[in-house]
């Protein structure tokens, strides 16, 4: 298992980057009323075919050139398995893939969410070129982050500049607070 779901987020995230996916769109709800942790990560990457898409899921294979394993999705699955949820991935070729994960919110194996307001940031800034779409939500609360939105305001300024990188943690700071 990893750490936390932030560990989840950035290595799932970090695959569609390796996948050259321009737009990754990451939803986290977390619901007490449902009694439910969801994860869902898409993208418009290079995508998967079908054997493909069942190798991900085997701990002792990797896309990643140099690299024999590839744990992230395998643990993945096995932490939503574990938590009594369950994990989907669909993929199509030139158009990209999704990743959703459910987790029961009471299970005792649940990982802790973890810091979401660093991982959001570390998403955003080590990857520029990439356009970020955060839907963070529980039973009350809906919060959007969009990158693509906030580049456009910043009128040529890169995101990662450090008055940026300045203004987003205090922003994340303060909006991200419910979850």
């Amino acid at each position: 298992m990893m750490d936390d779901i932030c560990a989840h987020i950035t290595d799932i995230a970090a695959n569609s980057v390796s996948a050259n996916a321009k737009k990754i769109f990451i939803f986290l709800e977390k619901s007490t009323i449902n009694n439910r942790l969801m994860l869902k990560v898409t993208d418009n990457g290079k995508g998967m075919d079908e054997g493909t898409i069942k190798k991900v899921i085997d701990p002792f294979f990797s896309t990643k050139t140099g690299r024999k394993v590839g744990l992230g999705i395998p643990l993945l699955k096995g932490t939503a398995e574990t938590c009594g949820g369950h994990f989907k991935i669909k993929s199509t070729i030139g158009k990209g893939t999704e990743i959703e994960a459910t987790f029961q919110l009471d299970h005792p194996d649940l990982p802790p969410i973890g810091n979401l307001n660093d991982t959001i940031l570390i998403l955003t800034i080590s990857n520029p070129e990439v356009d970020f779409l955060f839907n963070i939500k529980n039973d009350i609360i809906n919060f959007i982050f969009d990158t693509e939105e906030i580049k456009g305001l910043l009128d040529g300024v890169p995101i990662n500049s450090p008055e940026v990188i300045k203004f987003l943690t205090n922003y994340l700071d303060e909006h991200l607070k419910f979850i």
